[in-house]
């Protein structure tokens, strides 16, 4: 009798531990959800609330300075205030060290440099500059302009504001000349990759400066043609590519491929696809250069974003006379997900929509 006595009691023990700790695991898995529906942030790290304002002591910093004079460190402030997370540096261009920065080998391109170490260094051996120009590095206070290739810039009359930034950044073949009223007449990095770059020498400018994109090993390839003067392989690649690019090696650089990386999946939310180029989850240029001058420039504008989808005769390119209707869905990009982050950096003042298409 003693031994079903202390079974019956065993049992009853192990039934109430059972209970208690199913109690007890419910009252967490509740005590997180609520946490995470009152939370300020959203899953990728955001603040929820957008209108917040920058703390104390640098509202009082920037309050001082008179109208019109650059902000130093506004952008990475702003960018801090909506996302905490925001605070590595990442410089612009790869130079001679780039193998030894954190993880740029963990990644095939676009996001990062696995398996060109060889062809990269032969190609930055030749072009020996690292920065942008003596001027433009030493300057206390940088106020870059991302100029997007939107038909929303027709007859904004822009290109005066434009020109106003210190460094001006423009994507793939969009044209300057004939349309200098609305885009401005100053370049000063002209960011592509082998697809989107000028066929035609006479279109690139004079004085701006050459930023390869690598979207896949074929690019970085083309690039050294490009660097070496040598006879351009067109294998690889999904239309015709430039086989001259009129500038001296100094002239040219190779983007941080960190900053793709960052769009997609720290600031979008792409899907990771074990970090290879897959579906819906390679953001767009004009995405990654705004990233790129929210870690390297104090302030940030851009111009020419924006799809109107809802008016289709509407423009879509400032430069020619296809329509908006002719937008269809991409394999390589999400666009809603991109208009979302974009939207999310000029409510939270990070960056300034000289174009109010965002």
């Amino acid at each position: 009798m003693s031994f079903i006595a202390n079974f019956r009691n065993v049992l009853l023990a192990l039934c109430l531990m059972l209970v208690l700790g199913f109690l007890y695991y419910s009252a967490g898995k509740l005590h997180r959800y609520n946490w995470g529906q009152d939370s300020q942030y959203d899953r990728l790290g955001f603040l929820l609330k957008l209108d917040s304002r920058l703390p104390l002591e640098l509202s009082s910093q920037y309050a001082n300075l008179s109208d019109g004079a650059c902000k130093p460190g506004y952008a990475k402030a702003r960018m801090t205030a909506i996302f905490p997370k925001f605070s590595k540096p990442a410089p612009m261009f790869l130079d001679r060290s780039f193998s030894k920065w954190a993880r740029i080998q963990d990644f095939l391109p676009p996001f990062g440099l696995k398996g060109q170490d060889g062809i990269i260094k032969g190609i930055l051996s030749e072009t020996k500059e690292y920065g942008i120009t003596p001027a433009l590095d030493s300057l206390s206070c940088r106020r870059c302009i991302i100029v997007g290739n939107g038909g929303i810039l027709t007859n904004k009359s822009l290109g005066s504001k434009i020109d106003e930034y210190d460094i001006v950044v423009r994507l793939n073949g969009a044209p300057v000349k004939g349309f200098e009223k609305d885009v401005g007449s100053k370049t000063t990095l002209r960011l592509t990759y082998p697809e989107g770059a000028f066929q035609r020498p006479e279109l690139y400018e004079k004085d701006s400066i050459f930023v390869l994109t690598g979207f896949k090993p074929q690019d970085f390839k083309w690039l050294k043609y490009v660097v070496y003067k040598e006879k351009v392989l067109s294998d690889g690649f999904w239309k015709s590519v430039a086989t001259v690019v009129p500038k001296e090696p100094h002239e040219i650089r190779i983007m941080n491929p960190y900053f793709i990386r960052e769009a997609a999946f720290t600031f979008i939310g792409l899907p990771l696809n074990n970090g290879m180029m897959g579906r819906g989850n390679i953001p767009t240029l004009g995405t990654v250069a705004i990233t790129m001058a929210l870690h390297n420039c104090d302030e940030v504008g851009v111009a020419g974003f924006g799809y109107d989808m809802t008016n289709p005769s509407a423009p879509l390119h400032y430069y020619e006379n296809i329509k908006m209707s002719a937008i269809k869905e991409s394999w390589t990009h999400n666009i809603a997900k991109e208009k979302e982050f974009l939207r999310k950096l000029v409510k939270g003042h990070v960056i300034a929509d000289l174009s109010n298409g965002i």
